[in-house]
């Protein structure tokens, strides 16, 4: 734990500078605003969707209990006729917006915390320059923000345009924490 008492401030300071980002991006820039649609019988779909009751959780269309079932007649069919679906469920109610704001801060803070041991396991004790920590940190930090976005553009077929723009925040991210444990580097 020696390196909490060595880089404790960069990693808070870069929790903090990427949830301030963040917020910037999403209620000032709101450039991924596009990256989310309505269905046009949306109502329709609400109620075809509460007429199952389905619970909180991930629910896959059509599903696949086996995939010795894919190659089965039926479930070809039901690809081709589509749609094509992966859906995450939340429970019913207004968004609670406190508790997601504080999990992603938490989720900050836990991503510059590792990146913050990787970073001491690698650059202490040699001397290092104010580019050397920016550029480690800056790709550890944007691996961890963007490997998700990409991982479900290839799985769960986010729009690529999305997971380009979610990238761009990733490497803004990866861009704040480099600066913030440079300046901030125990010398």
């Amino acid at each position: 734990m020696t390196f909490i008492t060595l880089l404790w401030l960069p990693i808070v300071v870069a929790a903090v500078g990427v949830f301030v980002a963040s917020s910037l991006i999403h209620m000032v820039f709101k450039w991924h605003n596009s990256d989310y649609r309505g269905f046009p019988n949306e109502d329709e779909v609400r109620a075809a969707m509460r007429a199952g009751s389905p619970a909180p959780g991930q629910y896959v269309l059509p599903y696949c209990a086996d995939m010795k079932q894919m190659a089965s007649p039926e479930m070809q069919r039901k690809y081709t006729e589509g749609p094509i679906a992966m859906v995450a469920l939340k429970a019913p109610g207004p968004p609670n917006m406190g508790p997601m704001l504080g999990q992603w801060f938490l989720m900050n803070l836990v991503v510059a915390a590792l990146v913050g041991y990787v970073a001491s396991k690698t650059l202490l004790p040699t001397p290092i320059t104010f580019l050397g920590i920016c550029r480690d940190v800056g790709i550890m930090t944007f691996l961890a923000y963007a490997g998700g976005s990409v991982s479900h553009g290839i799985w769960m077929g986010k729009p690529w345009g999305s997971v380009a723009t979610e990238s761009l925040d990733a490497i803004i991210y990866g861009t704040v924490s480099a600066l913030a444990f440079a300046w901030l580097w125990p010398q």
